[in-house]
């Protein structure tokens, strides 16, 4: 039996709202840009993630709907419109993430700080997860992104070491790792990664992988069933049934992570506000 997720149509009057909002402060949700399948849900929480440093990837991985290009230059007032539309939709908890922005000296990272800066000064209880790029490992990156003194750290191994060339080709699979670690030993936040089901991986080369993630010092996890953007991208080798995101959840708690969040639907950021708290 082939266990295909029933995605839910966006409710119009949210999506309308959360729209409006991203339109008039010409910012970008990585829910529209990845075409997440959690939207309805999100939107009917008035909650988001959104994506800076513009809708254009310098990276091309086979699984991603954003496109893929030579990114635009930074835009200095990107930070305080981010900023007055959290404001806007009273958001207690955003995830903010990127695309990869390997053309910049910097990767993006000081842009990074400087949002979390502008939702600080405007939106004071609310807390902030940085979800970033590897940055190449620059550690001067990573340094950067620990001073802007967010709630919680988190970038995305993806998948398994086997199968991560193909699925993230500019990408490394162990420099993810050592992001990671990095994050987890220099920062003291809690520091989070996500896996995606389906592209081809093992269950023991699953088991292997969450592992690695928790030994380098990740305490949360995120597992979900990666679902195919359009054909032309990395194809779907398997659906797993929900028992099977149940399984690997009670396995990733029993290998110490203090939080999992485990199911078909479920992305990086998916109930962030919740997992962990």
């Amino acid at each position: 039996m082939i266990y295909k997720p029933k995605i839910k149509v966006p409710n119009p009057e949210f999506l309308q709202n959360m729209q409006s909002i991203l339109k008039s402060n010409a910012l970008t949700a990585v829910c529209e840009e990845a075409a997440c399948p959690n939207r309805a849900e999100c939107y009917a929480r008035n909650s988001a993630t959104f994506m800076i440093l513009g809708d254009t990837c310098t990276r091309a991985c086979t699984f991603c709907n954003v496109k893929t290009g030579h990114g635009k230059d930074v835009d200095i007032n990107e930070p305080q419109r981010l900023a007055k539309a959290i404001k806007e939709l009273q958001l207690k908890y955003v995830v903010i993430t990127s695309v990869d922005r390997d053309d910049l000296k910097d990767y993006g990272s000081k842009h990074f700080t400087a949002c979390v800066q502008a939702i600080k000064e405007q939106n004071p209880n609310t807390k902030i997860e940085l979800l970033t790029p590897d940055f190449k490992y620059n550690t001067e990156a990573l340094d950067t992104i620990i001073s802007a003194n967010a709630h919680k750290l988190a970038h995305n191994q993806e998948t398994i070491r086997r199968l991560s060339k193909g699925v993230r080709p500019q990408s490394n699979y162990d420099r993810s790792l050592k992001v990671l670690e990095y994050y987890a030993k220099n920062s003291g936040l809690h520091v989070k990664s996500s896996l995606m089901l389906g592209l081809g991986e093992t269950k023991e080369e699953l088991l292997v992988t969450m592992k690695e993630l928790l030994d380098v010092g990740v305490s949360e996890l995120t597992l979900g069933q990666y679902l195919q953007p359009t054909p032309s991208h990395h194809k779907v080798q398997k659906y797993y049934p929900p028992e099977f995101f149940d399984e690997m959840k009670e396995e990733a708690l029993g290998m110490g992570f203090r939080a999992v969040a485990s199911g078909i639907l479920v992305r990086s950021s998916y109930f962030a506000e919740n997992l962990g708290e």
